[in-house]
């Protein structure tokens, strides 16, 4: 059928049996919303492929980061000598994520965690936050999931850019020993 958008028309071919392709037609006042658009499209699609190829999705809404925080507490347990206080840093870290989801929406951080993290230990799926209330809420029930690779994906860089700064560190401490010498 044809159909005439502004000054455009345009033939579009509907309820297509084993259709392979579309075309998503984004129209906008200025290219900067149509770019805004086709960003958030793309966003989108690339979402839903991931989840796809893995797969699998993990609890959003901080609830992942307050899981893996519990977990690496546990695991602290196990750790012995120096290990145990880069255990702890790196699971304090992780918490970055749920506090700034709640000093965005507006609420208090500190109060915010502390509550995600009593849920968490009770045994309660309310691991995420609601940003709308500022208390947690179960992120699986409400339909709030992260892609896992992208999560894996900022774990790895997460090492990485931390071994970067630390060997970066280890230079210019190296270098005020040579000036001291």
């Amino acid at each position: 059928s044809e159909q005439t958008l502004g000054e455009e028309t345009y033939t579009f071919l509907e309820g297509v049996s084993n259709p392979f392709s579309c075309t998503i037609l984004i129209k906008g006042a200025h290219p900067h919303v149509i770019s805004q658009i086709k960003e958030a499209v793309r966003d989108g699609l690339r979402a839903v492929s991931n989840a796809v190829t893995d797969g699998q999705l993990l609890p959003g809404a901080g609830g992942i980061e307050v899981l893996c925080h519990a977990h690496l507490m546990e695991y602290r347990k196990k750790v012995q000598g120096r290990a145990k206080l880069g255990v702890q840093t790196f699971a304090d870290a992780l918490l970055v994520i749920p506090k700034t989801l709640a000093d965005n929406a507006g609420y208090d951080a500190q109060d915010a965690l502390l509550k995600l993290q009593e849920e968490q230990e009770a045994g309660s799926p309310k691991v995420g936050l609601d940003v709308e209330t500022g208390e947690p809420l179960d992120p699986c029930a409400a339909g709030l999931w992260d892609n896992f690779r992208v999560k894996r994906q900022m774990l790895d860089s997460a090492a990485v850019i931390a071994a970067q700064l630390l060997l970066v560190d280890e230079v210019i401490r190296a270098g005020k020993q040579m000036k001291k010498g």
